[in-house]
């Protein structure tokens, strides 16, 4: 098992109880919680691999993603207190997360004979699209919407795997690099306050 896996695996649970927290404070059910937990870990890439023709989709060939999700669905409903109290941690887990699927999800459009610009929009896609389709249906307004720096953070880190890809042939050390661009340009965006909001006279 190797740690690109690992750190899928590990980014599927951050994002599954992130959807399930989210649905709990909207007072779902249990099901509907399951439900939301699910979209939010997997509607990205899922969505990314039917827009590129590969089916049946990732979690459907390894089970290994809905125990994740299950895992998630526990670790929600017996210790939300104490994961609400790592909120840092997640927002840390969380940011992995993005510049991981962006990576990861770019990789997997370019290996179909995908153009770059088409594969860094599948990146982001594999990225935020769960977290849209979240939010959607717990009745909030999309991050990627709002002010913060989410999207342009994983358009940074597939642009500059794009290049490292180009001048260096050792992959995982691209990778690497790139997905520390995101979770640098998102822990200073949050930190420092930065948007891309224009201001409005």
């Amino acid at each position: 098992m190797d740690w690109i896996y690992i750190l899928d695996i590990v980014g599927t649970l951050v994002f599954a109880i992130s959807g399930i927290l989210t649905a709990i404070d909207s007072k779902f059910d249990v099901v509907g919680a399951s439900i939301i937990g699910m979209v939010t870990a997997v509607g990205g890439g899922t969505l990314r691999d039917m827009l590129i023709g590969q089916t049946p989709v990732g979690w459907m060939t390894d089970l290994n993603y809905l125990w994740t999700i299950v895992a998630a669905l526990l670790l929600s409903y017996l210790f939300k207190n104490r994961i609400l109290k790592l909120r840092k941690s997640m927002f840390f887990f969380d940011t992995i997360g993005i510049g991981l699927f962006t990576i990861l999800g770019l990789q997997k459009t370019l290996s179909v004979g995908l153009e770059p610009p088409i594969a860094i929009l599948m990146g982001i896609v594999s990225a935020v699209f769960g977290g849209i389709i979240r939010d959607v249906l717990t009745n909030e307004v999309p991050l990627i919407f709002r002010k913060e720096i989410y999207a342009s953070a994983c358009l940074a880190g597939g642009l500059v795997f794009l290049a490292l890809e180009q001048i260096s042939g050792i992959s995982t050390l691209n990778m690497l690099i790139s997905m520390l661009t995101v979770v640098v340009i998102r822990y200073l965006s949050v930190r420092n306050n930065w948007s891309l909001k224009l201001p409005v006279r």
